[in-house]
């Protein structure tokens, strides 16, 4: 049944108008379509600023009319905006206190004007209005009718443009979501010793929802002056890993190290590797992930000579913003990561 709300203005014109005029505005909620308004200008002319302050008040009363509400427990009423949402708790996004994160326990009823994104156990998403009983999420669908959602089945709720944000995510391309780093350093002795120094080193890394790739590069060059003078140092190494996740802890992973050594004669080592991994850590901050796998090693040397082993790997890495120098040993020149690896070659 569809409701209307109607209020007569009577607006006096300025003294030297003799005609007065009835402003008709009619606000009418629809199903669908939003809030229909009706503006009727009987009976004469009149000033510009009249409608602008009568228009001002009007849309007050639009935005108040459409604002989430929440009904307390303890007999307060809130509106606002449902911002997000889980099993335990919301968040409502008010003008006056920013937003306030609130215990579904303390909400006797619950209802929004705009359609909200609610995803279920078992990766189960309805998209409506909702309102709340306290115990159920009641979700209005233009296509479904009423969707009864228990709130202990409730993982997240998620506004439109959270959930575009979110549908973004899950397939971002390929030059999207890179994050990483460059070093430089460089060294220079002179007295006793004459000697120079020059690291560098590059990581890139991009991780989604469904997969990671991560893409190093480091050098050293040395080089001693004097008597003995000459290069003492003069290695590189990079390497490109891919991890897909099959599940939240399980990932099937390959990899590739490269390192070329002109102190050792060594053209290329190459590395491959592929294998499964376990995320015994996996958290913003913090990842501590443990793979096994087959790898296949291929040198060449300056000399001409080739060899080749096949082995089984055992690994652990690690990435941590503030615990890496205490949770896992340096041995690979990664910025970001720290590896532990065991090689059983046959």
């Amino acid at each position: 049944m569809e409701s209307s709300l109607q209020r007569i203005f009577l607006v006096p014109l300025p003294k030297r108008k003799s005609i007065l005029g009835f402003l008709d505005l009619q606000l009418t909620p629809g199903a669908t379509d939003g809030i229909l308004l009706n503006i009727l200008w009987i009976g004469g002319i009149m000033k510009i600023s009249h409608v602008l302050i009568i228009l001002t008040a009007f849309f007050v009363l639009v935005s108040a009319t459409r604002a989430d509400s929440l009904a307390m427990r303890n007999g307060d009423h809130l509106s606002g905006t449902i911002v997000t949402s889980d099993a335990k708790n919301l968040t409502l996004k008010t003008d006056y206190a920013g937003e306030i994160k609130i215990s579904w326990a303390a909400v006797k009823e619950a209802s929004s004007d705009k359609s909200l994104y609610v995803v279920a156990s078992g990766d189960k998403t309805v998209n409506g209005t909702i309102s709340s009983d306290g115990t159920n999420l009641i979700v209005h669908t233009a296509s479904s009718g009423e969707v009864q959602v228990p709130l202990a089945q409730v993982v997240v709720v998620r506004s439109a443009d959270q959930q575009a944000v979110y549908e973004k995510s899950l397939h971002p391309s390929l030059i999207e979501g890179w994050k990483g780093g460059v070093t430089l350093g460089f060294a220079l002795a002179r007295g006793n010793s004459d000697t120079t120094n020059l690291n560098t080193g590059v990581t890139a890394d991009r991780k989604t929802l469904k997969d990671e790739l991560t893409i190093y590069k480091s050098s050293i060059y040395s080089t001693n002056g004097g008597k003995n003078s000459g290069v003492t140092a003069n290695e590189i190494m990079g390497g490109i890993k891919y991890d897909r996740n099959f599940t939240k802890r399980l990932f099937g992973f390959g990899s590739g190290d490269f390192t070329h050594d002109e102190l050792q004669g060594l053209n290329l080592r190459s590395i491959y590797t592929g294998g499964l991994g376990w995320h015994w850590i996996n958290t913003p901050n913090t990842t501590l992930d443990l793979l096994g796998g087959i790898n296949y090693t291929r040198e060449t040397y300056s000399g001409g000579s080739t060899s080749t082993t096949p082995g089984v790997n055992v690994t652990a890495i690690c990435r941590a913003l503030r615990l890496e120098r205490f949770l896992c040993t340096n041995s690979v020149p990664q910025l970001s990561s720290r590896r532990i690896s065991i090689f059983i070659r046959t």
